[in-house]
């Protein structure tokens, strides 16, 4: 990142959202990178980037269909990576014929001429990068949103090389940790597929055990199972669905209905409140040993400071414990060492990675087959042999879809929920103290709309959707679009947002629509009083 020419952030504020991160990005662009930021809010992020692409919320598919035809027409495509290292170009270039500069504006809001100084500028560059986060992944097309955006790596070559790349910038602390071990509903220990018959078995033969054949369900999936009656008893390591959810109402009738919830957790999250049991945890990057994963695919050492207070326990015994009670008694007690050891044999990117080797390092990306090997800067190097090596990349052909809550008459405002620099997640990390810089939550909304709709900041309102109504503050925001209101989701305890926020689901991921919904804004009646 501090070495590319180009740095194009796209529905990612990662001032706010990834601030270690974001301090690459600023060597990035003091060491002379040109930046982008494509988001409908001018962000703190877009602040520091040399130019702001201001697209109307779900129209990311649109862009990067108008910005991957110009690079076509402008003739700066890498024919020769596209030759040997992809598939499907000639139905790709047909496909977007049409995003032409002048539709693309109409359709997403930003200028002509904004789009092809993107366009020329990302393609013609020596190296470049495209970061995103749940900008655009939290939409009913999130994962064709991130394949729209591969497009362009791939018409330009920017994927596989140092300097250019595709950088999904994770959404929670070691999500990519937890990816890397098997916690997805499709995949075992190192990504590697349920459904796949060899895997499974290698598997199977490492722990004794028969594995599923078919799929898990993700946590939307678990949702409609529970509705169908057909998922009964949940065990929650580390998560706060009762608040997290959107469309929670639904999500709290869902887990009540549960015959037992067990949650294990370092707080007394609302998920834990509802719970049958709760199994006090140790907090992970304070008081367990073991590793974590960065974005940056850097497996790292962590180290417990502190033995966990009270009850609380590390993970693992609590797990292994209950493995015991249910009649599996030899698991015994492994050390982190003892796992970590194990898991190098079933998952080739980590075989690698001894744990000699990540004490004396300070940590190596994956993939790292060997003793001997490196470890891996970045990815997809292969597409770069001649012949490439592997399967090739394909183009796809992904088609532009408006949000599912639409806007009307009766909610005429689009609301996309986004992440403050001072908070985490559903605020059961950092509620506990204050912050020099906490403003409280607000619906911000920009001053004509605060206009028409004859509001003042600080004043309170009612917010609602096609999904219910609550009650919050107005803010002012000065940067921010006609039409488009924004807030965090971080103090559901004093403003419940996700009753709100649109269930749609991308069907691809089982990730709901937090970004694009359907709100109207309304004045508090005041109760009159006599005496």
């Amino acid at each position: 990142m501090e070495e590319t020419d180009v740095i194009l952030q796209w529905g990612s504020n990662a001032r706010a959202a990834h601030p270690i991160f974001f301090h690459h990005v600023l060597k990035g662009i003091s060491n002379g990178a040109r930046s982008w930021t494509v988001d409908p809010r001018r962000t703190g992020t877009a602040k520091f980037t040399d130019s702001w692409l201001g697209l109307d919320v779900g129209t990311d598919i649109a862009l990067a269909h108008g910005v991957a035809r110009e690079i076509i027409h402008a003739g700066l495509t890498a024919d020769e990576f596209i030759r040997h290292a992809t598939t499907g170009y000639e139905e790709f270039v047909a496909f977007v014929e049409s995003w032409t500069l002048e539709r693309t504006a109409e359709v997403t809001g930003v200028p002509t001429e904004a789009i092809r100084d993107l366009a020329h500028g990302y393609a013609s560059a020596p190296t470049a990068q495209i970061c995103w986060t749940l900008g655009i992944t939290e939409h009913h097309t999130g994962v064709d949103n991130v394949q729209a955006l591969c497009n362009l790596a791939l018409l330009t070559g920017h994927v596989g090389r140092r300097g250019s790349g595709l950088v999904p910038l994770r959404g929670q602390n070691n999500v990519q940790g937890g990816g890397d071990m098997g916690a997805l509903p499709n995949k075992l220990t190192g990504f590697q597929d349920v459904e796949d018959d060899e895997v499974r078995a290698k598997f199977e033969g490492a722990w004794d055990c028969e594995i599923p054949a078919t799929n898990g369900w993700n946590l939307t999936e678990m949702f409609e199972a529970m509705e169908r009656d057909e998922l009964k008893a949940v065990y929650c390591i580390g998560e706060n669905p009762a608040d997290s959810e959107a469309d929670v109402k639904h999500a709290r009738a869902m887990l009540e209905r549960l015959d037992v919830l067990v949650v294990q957790d370092v707080f007394l999250t609302r998920t834990a409140q509802m719970a049958d049991v709760v199994l006090p945890a140790a907090l992970g990057w304070a008081e367990s040993d073991g590793t974590v994963t960065n974005s940056e695919r850097r497996v790292q050492r962590m180290r417990a400071a502190i033995p966990p207070p009270g009850e609380a326990r590390q993970e693992i015994g609590i797990i292994n414990d209950l493995a015991a009670q249910m009649g599996d008694g030899g698991w015994g007690n492994p050390t982190a060492e003892e796992l970590w050891e194990e898991l190098r044999t079933v998952s080739p990117m980590h075989a690698g990675m001894s744990w000699e080797r990540l004490e004396g390092e300070g940590g190596i990306q994956w993939p790292c087959p060997t003793e001997d090997h490196p470890g891996s800067p970045f990815l997809h190097g292969r597409l770069w042999e001649r012949p490439a090596g592997g399967r090739l990349a394909p183009f796809s052909c992904v088609e532009d879809r408006r949000p599912l809550d639409e806007l009307s008459d009766e909610f005429p405002l689009r609301l996309t929920t986004v992440r403050a620099l001072d908070s985490y997640n559903t605020g059961v990390q950092t509620d506990k103290y204050s912050s020099p810089i906490r403003t409280g939550e607000a619906l911000e909304i920009s001053p004509a709309d605060a206009a028409d709709l004859g509001v003042v900041e600080g004043e309170r309102v009612n917010v609602s959707s096609r999904r219910g109504a609550i009650e919050m503050t107005i803010g002012i925001d000065r940067d921010l679009a006609v039409g488009l209101c924004h807030t965090t989701f971080h103090f559901p305890e004093t403003t419940d947002i996700n009753q709100i926020t649109s269930d749609a689901v991308d069907p691809k991921s089982g990730t709901a629509e937090f970004k694009a919904a359907a709100v109207r804004v309304d004045k508090l009646v005041e109760v009159a009083t006599g005496a």
